[in-house]
């Protein structure tokens, strides 16, 4: 007899006939009429001299969980799995006979779905087809997104879609409408996965927010679905000889770890297909040219020839960047050294700060991109170009010590012919221009006295002491200076400067013109 579900812990009456006893019955199928149903902790209330009519046949197993209260000696649970067509456990009179059997507590109960699949009945640890031909692994890949590029490290970090085909018609099941399982990653520790990692990677991981990105989909035939959402980190051996004008090929390559060809045969399910790329894929310093799937194999001398997958891409650099914050600012400061070619050969203090200051200025843009670079052995594209820039500077610098030290001479000579010898007090026209900061181009206007006035003081004391406006010497050259100002600079200033104001920027762009037709 069965009673209504929900009499779990029911008690036999103590003053009730001991030819039966109260059972709590859990059982995960049953018959009613020819159908067999499926239901989870259904209380029952049977006799021990028969079965419950009814609740397993032959046609439909039964695990059951079974605890015994025993009216005369208070309440005492026993647990045992009946399965198939066991008897339940009896009293007969006063004689209790028990048939027990220890549960084992290290067995978890199986799912249905390891059940329908029948995980528990096959060796998974054995590919599929083991012993006879490879077995067929077909690879589609969708790039989600390219991370970054690094120079430095010479890697790149992409996140990508990355699915396995393959049959194992050990997990083939029956289904009426055809239709597919799917699962999620804890099912892909039961059974035979394929092993295929990233060539050269240095970092990977699976996504797991909010869960672990894996899908899992077993069709009834045994085709299986394994895809999985990852980031990787892999090598790129890049060339930097054109450097920023550059093309960068990297790949991405991925290959069985265990299974050599003899085992596993890894391709592209559907050929130059199988590789796809989201549309909004950009970089900030890369054009990204094509994408393209490769295959071929790999030998290795202790486990043989593997197949390999190759994801191919092309990266063309930006120039603008760095035209921007390299190769702008060295064209500036070459054409800012070719000022002191006009400032006057004897202003000792301008052309040399100015030629200092470009100078440094080149070193500081030579080392803000050397040390964005990896530490090459060979020479890149932007070196050329900043190094040749460097040198016009120096040589800008190189080409005033040149006329200074040029003029001294001239001008010692000329003090000699016209019987000037050189005394303590005396003075040339360079070391007036020292002390008192004014241009001397005549004998008369230069101050011989050892700590000569400057040159405004000098022309307000002459102005307060001539009323009558008697022109001095000083007045004299500064009238003249008023209307010939180009005159003088050109007669003033040295054959070396004349020249270098043509031969330097003529040079400069020579070079420019071949450089940007080459590198191109």
């Amino acid at each position: 007899m069965a009673a209504p579900a929900g009499t779990r812990g029911l008690r036999a009456p103590l003053g009730a006939a001991q030819c039966y006893t109260v059972l709590r019955v859990s059982i995960t199928a049953f018959i009613v009429g020819n159908k067999c149903h499926s239901q989870e902790n259904i209380t029952v209330l049977v006799y021990t001299t028969g079965r419950p009519p009814g609740y397993y046949t032959d046609d439909c197993t039964a695990i059951i969980n079974v605890s015994f209260i025993q009216p005369q000696f208070g309440n005492h649970e026993f647990s045992h799995s009946v399965r198939g067509k066991e008897s339940s456990d009896y009293v007969m009179g006063n004689k209790r006979e028990i048939k027990m059997r220890k549960l084992d507590s290290t067995k978890v109960r199986p799912l249905k779905s390891e059940q329908l699949l029948h995980i528990e009945d096959h060796d998974f640890a054995l590919r599929p087809g083991f012993g006879g031909s490879p077995i067929p692994v077909g690879i589609d890949v969708q790039v989600e997104s390219i991370d970054s590029i690094s120079e430095v490290d010479m890697d790149f970090t992409m996140t990508l879609y990355l699915r396995h085909y393959w049959k194992d018609e050990r997990l083939s099941f029956r289904s009426n409408k055809n239709k597919s399982m799917t699962f999620d990653g804890r099912l892909i520790k039961k059974i035979w996965v394929p092993d295929v990692f990233f060539v050269h990677s240095k970092r990977s991981f699976i996504h797991d927010t909010t869960v672990e990105n894996i899908m899992l989909r077993v069709y009834p035939d045994g085709n299986v679905l394994f895809s999985l959402r990852i980031t990787v980190s892999a090598m790129c051996f890049m060339d930097f000889s054109r450097f920023p004008l550059d093309t960068q090929n990297c790949s991405l390559e991925l290959e069985s770890y265990a299974y050599n060809e003899d085992d596993l045969m890894l391709y592209w399910k559907h050929g130059n297909k199988s590789l796809s790329t989201d549309e909004h894929i950009s970089l900030s310093q890369f054009f990204i040219e094509e994408f393209s799937a490769s295959s071929g194999l790999a030998f290795y001398s202790s486990t043989g020839w593997y197949n390999r997958l190759f994801i191919n891409f092309a990266l063309r650099r930006h120039i603008f960047f760095f035209v921007l914050q390299s190769y702008f600012p060295a064209m500036l400061m070459v054409m800012l050294s070719w000022v002191s070619f006009w400032i006057d050969r004897r202003a000792v203090p301008a052309r040399v700060s100015l030629g200092i200051t470009t100078v440094l200025t080149m070193s500081t843009i030579m080392t803000g991109v050397s040390a964005s670079m990896p530490q090459v052995s060979y020479i890149k594209a932007v070196d050329v170009y900043l190094w040749i820039s460097f040198l016009f500077v120096f040589l800008s610098v190189i080409e005033y010590a040149a006329v200074n030290y040029l003029t001294t001479i001239e001008e010692r000579k000329q003090l000699k012919k016209r019987g000037k010898a050189s005394g303590m007090y005396s003075m040339d026209a360079v070391q007036a221009m020292a002390f008192d900061g004014c241009y001397h181009d005549t004998d008369e206007d230069m101050d011989l006295s050892p700590f000569p006035e400057p040159c405004e003081e000098n022309e307000t004391r002459a102005s307060q002491t001539n009323i009558s406006n008697a022109d001095t010497p000083r007045l004299k050259r500064k009238r003249s200076l008023k209307g010939n100002v180009g005159r003088i600079i050109l007669q003033n200033n040295h054959v070396i400067d004349t020249y270098s104001r043509i031969i330097f920027p003529s040079v400069y762009i020579v070079f420019n013109f071949f450089y940007w037709a080459n590198v191109n």
